[in-house]
């Protein structure tokens, strides 16, 4: 029996097992994020053996490369040449690589952190974003709270926001993820405050405390508007162990809630739940493909099988 998740016009049909990966080739490790090229092919980014997979659109495994390059897989940004730009938390750096692994550019020294706090790129980057000009934007995200502008060729121009609090909305803590928009502008979003809209001069424009713990947003040619993945909610009082936390897939445009893909259901391991989505990718059918991480990277003392890839079709 198919499950279809979402309302109204933006409904997903959950497409069950839809990665099929090799004998010895399971991702046994969390898929931190996902990209999908112009022919809809999906590189899913991950903390395993193989740390990139490469899927055609209907789940059949293509190649994997990166082994022995990337410590532990955060981010992934598709640039519209059809370059990779991949974020490393673990190696505190950015690599600019081809869709078969090359690496054109490194951004940090790869293994040696700047110090925490420093406002110094980087300390545990976590995502990128390409403004229409071609600038990337860095969120360096664990250890730093902030947003590095880089020219093109690589050179540092500009640095946006600094550490705060959630009573402090201008600022950042935790910075996760960042997408762009054709105006120009930048959202980064902070995990424990919400999602805020940035010009390329640093100027806020908008913020908002709606969600909690959103990590990934999206933004293309191809899907239009911003879409923002995983309102992560507690119940109740602040609980450490996971299975006390619900996950939500969720999307948005232009701020105002267009579907939701778990509902008000806790987390679990059945069709159509997630534990701990982290990244999402959207195709050019409209398709959405969500990794997801594991219990063990929030706290709970065991281990959590329902990391993995996911793909929810438009229906």
């Amino acid at each position: 029996m198919a499950v279809i998740l979402g309302t109204g016009a933006y409904r997903y049909e959950v497409s069950d097992n839809w990665a099929k990966l090799p004998p010895g080739r399971e991702f046994n490790a969390d898929v931190a994020a996902v990209g999908v090229d112009a022919q809809d092919r999906v590189y899913a980014f991950n903390r395993g053996a193989h740390p990139m997979c490469v899927f055609d659109r209907d789940g059949n495994f293509l190649r994997s490369w990166g082994e022995g390059v990337f410590r532990r897989a955060h981010g992934v940004h598709m640039a519209p040449d059809d370059t990779l730009w991949l974020t490393d938390d673990g190696d505190h750096t950015v690599r600019h690589c081809t869709l078969d692994g090359k690496v054109l550019l490194t951004l940090g020294v790869p293994g040696v952190p700047k110090p925490y706090m420093s406002g110094e790129p980087f300390h545990r980057c976590t995502h990128t974003a390409l403004s229409p000009q071609g600038d990337l934007y860095v969120s360096d995200g664990y250890g730093n709270s902030r947003v590095h502008k880089y020219s093109p060729d690589g050179q540092l121009l500009l640095l946006l926001g600094r550490a705060g609090h959630r009573s402090r909305p201008v600022q950042h803590r935790r910075t996760t993820s960042a997408a762009t928009r054709k105006a120009g502008y930048t959202w980064p979003t902070a995990r424990t405050i919400a999602c805020r809209c940035s010009t390329a001069t640093a100027g806020t424009r908008r913020s908002g405390t709606t969600c909690i713990a959103p990590p990934a947003c999206f933004s293309s040619a191809r899907s239009g508007p911003l879409l923002r993945g995983r309102d992560r909610r507690r119940h109740g009082r602040q609980q450490r162990h996971a299975q006390h936390r619900a996950a939500r897939e969720h999307l948005q445009r232009q701020g105002s809630s267009c579907s939701r893909g778990s509902g008000n259901r806790p987390a679990g391991l059945e069709l159509g739940q997630f534990i701990s989505p982290h990244g999402l990718a959207v195709d050019s059918r409209g398709d959405i493909y969500v990794g997801e991480v594991s219990f063990t990277n929030w706290g709970s003392p065991r281990a959590d099988p329902g990391h993995g890839c996911a793909a929810c079709r438009s229906s």
